[in-house]
């Protein structure tokens, strides 16, 4: 039993390091794209707290992805995601984005629930906005590849309410 034992454990310690990522000969490993495909031009936080940050230091809405790599519903989102034109203008221009595979500790970018993929819309004063919802019922910060036009319309009103939003009429009455 401890013979079978020891040639599993060697067995598996083998496999695990030929299915370890490439290190090249100068022992730094290649940076990963924080885009992980989403759209490599973009300019993409690295964390939550980062994004938003951002998001409240540039006065732009904050559109998070919660996304697994293995979800093929996630794979097909991206394709279409990236292929857009219009959306990766906008989402340079206007946005600041995160992507993010594991779950975040706030409840308030999950709140009606921990699904992928989902998309999530927070102003720069850090409110997410339960207002700004896909076209599902059963999750309502789910998007589907179809649903390029929904996201879209979605980000525009991000934009919009963030015209309208206190930091903004603060900084109005300032001027």
């Amino acid at each position: 039993m401890t013979r079978a034992a020891a040639s599993l454990v060697l067995v598996l310690v083998a496999l695990s390091s030929t299915f370890t990522k490439y290190v090249p000969k100068s022992g730094q490993r290649i940076p990963q794209s924080l885009s992980r495909g989403w759209g490599d031009q973009l300019n993409w936080a690295q964390t939550y707290e980062e994004a938003l940050s951002l998001s409240r230091s540039t006065n732009k809405p904050l559109m998070v992805l919660f996304h697994l790599e293995d979800c093929s519903q996630c794979d097909a989102l991206k394709r279409a995601l990236a292929h857009d034109d219009e959306i990766q203008r906008i989402l340079d221009e206007d946005f600041v984005v995160l992507n993010v595979i594991q779950e975040t500790v706030d409840q308030n970018m999950s709140p009606d629930g921990k699904y992928v993929p989902r998309i999530v819309f927070v102003d720069p004063s850090m409110t997410v906005r339960d207002d700004i919802i896909g076209r599902y019922s059963n999750r309502l910060y789910g998007y589907e590849a179809a649903d390029m036009n929904v996201l879209l319309d979605n980000m525009k009103k991000a934009k919009k309410v963030l015209k309208f939003s206190p930091l903004n009429f603060e900084k109005l009455l300032k001027e």
